[in-house]
């Protein structure tokens, strides 16, 4: 069975299937984003959208009910929505990076309890990894799961930045089963997570950008699991059965990258032609010709990043590297465009009346969502001398 993210469809198909999500976003996203973020509110109404669109599912397989989507399209489907706003597709994301795990690596009853409702929607969530004082170095988390008998295990320790936490129902949740192992990867587990007595969602946190979706702290408390719910069923793996799903998620934020790069230059490109100084358009400028040209240029070059990351994942081969360069150029990209349309637009670009200020608010988190930039700058490095020994 082919993976997550690694089915092929016809280029009709994915024609009739972008097709629909650019209505969906036409239709139910663009009209209330200005409202719903400004007041960052749940976009709720748009969720069950989603649930209808099958969106929750798009990179399960179908044997679970899933579409079954290639993260080709996928990551175009990305890429539209957060051109309307970023903030929708990580509902998705984290969602199917958690899907991801238990479809790769979960026991069959895992599989075919969990990934039906994850489809349908009808349980969502996200994986819990962060942690107050461990942010890109996974390996120093300090929420402790401890065995009782065969059956079940108590867990203690808190998470930080966790999305999808407040709305959701369960997250795939990253802990220390023995916390002495060395190297310390070996004494990591991951497990399914559902609220329940002992799981707080302890206060939703305020950011600058990414409104309207949860961003949460949990804190585990005596918190008691089943043992079935060990991803896969063996301790140890946890950070191996992760470290699959980032895969996916970094070129999630790629998509979002270009999605915040493309719509920030098609505002640009727009407003340049109606906004006019010293008696011509402000497009007719070599200064604003300039940035416009630059602009082009990025996001161009970082959706052609992002299409070599898709296929590479789609061939199931080790993608790190591709995800890593495409993330690392989109992410810059989508930051770079968005100054340079608050500075097209002049005072407009910086007033809630247009979605500039929006998009440059948004663009800094990813920069340091699914990993730095800098860390994936040593991951590209890394990966260049390992694949090209000397």
């Amino acid at each position: 069975m082919k993976k997550p993210g690694q089915a092929n469809i016809s280029q009709e198909e994915e024609n009739l299937i972008l097709e629909n999500i650019d209505k969906f976003i036409d239709r139910d996203i663009r009209p209330n984003v200005s409202d719903l973020e400004h007041k960052d509110i749940y976009p709720t109404e748009i969720v069950e959208k989603m649930k209808q669109l099958g969106l929750f599912g798009a990179t399960i397989s179908s044997e679970y009910g899933g579409l079954g989507l290639p993260i080709t399209t996928y990551s175009k489907i990305v890429e539209r929505i957060s051109a309307a706003w970023m903030s929708v597709s990580g509902i998705i994301n984290s969602h199917l990076i958690m899907a991801a795990a238990v479809e790769r690596h979960g026991t069959k009853e895992q599989k075919d309890y969990y990934l039906p409702k994850f489809a349908s929607g009808e349980i969502r969530g996200g994986i819990a990894l962060t942690e107050p004082d461990c942010g890109t170095d996974l390996q120093a988390i300090r929420t402790v799961a401890k065995k009782q008998g065969n059956s079940s295990y108590i867990i203690n320790g808190s998470k930080m930045w966790i999305t999808n936490s407040q709305e959701g129902h369960v997250v795939a949740l990253l802990v220390k089963t023995d916390p002495d192992a060395k190297p310390r990867h070996k004494g990591m587990s991951l497990f399914i997570a559902e609220k329940g007595n002992g799981f707080k969602v302890s206060r939703k946190l305020e950011k600058l950008g990414y409104k309207g979706i949860d961003s949460c702290e949990l804190v585990f408390d005596n918190y008691q699991i089943d043992a079935n719910k060990l991803i896969g069923g063996e301790e140890g793996k946890g950070l191996q059965q992760v470290l699959g799903g980032l895969e996916l998620g970094r070129i999630n934020v790629a998509a979002r990258g270009v999605g915040i790069a493309q719509a920030t230059l098609d505002e640009s490109v727009a407003y340049s032609q109606t906004r006019k100084t010293f008696g011509k358009a402000i497009c007719e400028h070599q200064a604003i010709q300039l940035k416009l040209a630059d602009m082009a240029t990025r996001a161009e070059a970082a959706r052609l990043l992002t299409e070599r990351a898709a296929q590479a994942f789609a061939t199931g081969q080790r993608a790190d590297m591709e995800a890593g360069m495409a993330k690392l150029f989109a992410t810059e990209a989508a930051v770079d465009n968005a100054l340079d349309a608050m500075r097209i637009h002049g005072g407009y670009g910086y007033s809630k009346e247009y979605p500039i200020e929006r998009m440059y608010r948004d663009a800094p988190l990813l920069l340091i969502g699914e990993g730095t930039n800098e860390i994936q700058r040593i991951i590209i490095a890394r990966q260049l001398i390992e694949r090209n020994p000397a």
